[in-house]
């Protein structure tokens, strides 16, 4: 997948050093992960193998997202919960270097993402989920289009044992040519600052 900004590319073994360097292990990016904040290269390339992993096992497909502005990784999203009885998928494991929060990435990446969904794999449905208590995500998800259907309690354990509840937002087909206007409408609006 390319846009004017990214590339978004099949997660390899090869991205990972370069991913540790632009996301590091800054406690604040693994947060609200399902995964305690890894402390060197080592664990983080445990993480990311596990999805490369996933991504051969045809549970999931992990992506690395790349700055094209010196083919540089700055961060991971992966479809998740494939799932082609009900023609659903989901969007998330998405994590960025800081430098690019509240940036054009995730607008852009999602945008990408998103269109690959509904207009290459057709499916009906796109979930997107996050930690019921992590707001930024919660702001940025909704920002993008998806709307907000609910809270799941108690759905999975933090890194520290306590529960998650989760919230949970999705796009359906039929929403999508509006979310794809007002991403494009956004994107734009970003090259005009």
């Amino acid at each position: 997948m390319e846009s004017e900004h990214l590339f978004i590319l099949p997660l390899t073994e090869a991205h990972i050093p370069s991913l540790f360097e632009a996301i590091g292990n800054d406690p604040e990016i693994y947060r609200w992960l399902p995964f305690s904040a890894p402390q060197n290269l080592e664990e983080f390339s445990k993480v990311l193998e596990g999805f490369i992993r996933d991504s051969a096992a045809g549970i999931r497909v992990a992506h690395a997202v790349i700055l094209k502005e010196g083919d540089r990784p700055i961060g991971t999203t992966s479809f998740l919960d494939l799932n082609p009885t009900h023609n659903s998928i989901e969007i998330g494991s998405t994590f960025y270097s800081k430098e690019f929060w509240r940036s054009f990435v995730n607008t852009e990446a999602k945008f990408l993402m998103l269109s690959e969904a509904f207009e290459v794999r057709g499916v009906e449905r796109v979930t997107l989920k996050t930690d019921s208590l992590n707001q930024r995500s919660r702001n940025a998800i909704e920002r993008i289009g998806a709307k907000f259907e609910g809270i799941l309690r108690h759905h999975m354990r933090r890194p520290d044992g306590s529960w998650r509840d989760s919230a949970y937002f999705s796009i359906l087909r039929e929403e999508w040519p509006d979310v794809k206007q007002s991403l494009l409408g956004k994107l734009q609006e970003a090259k005009n600052r």
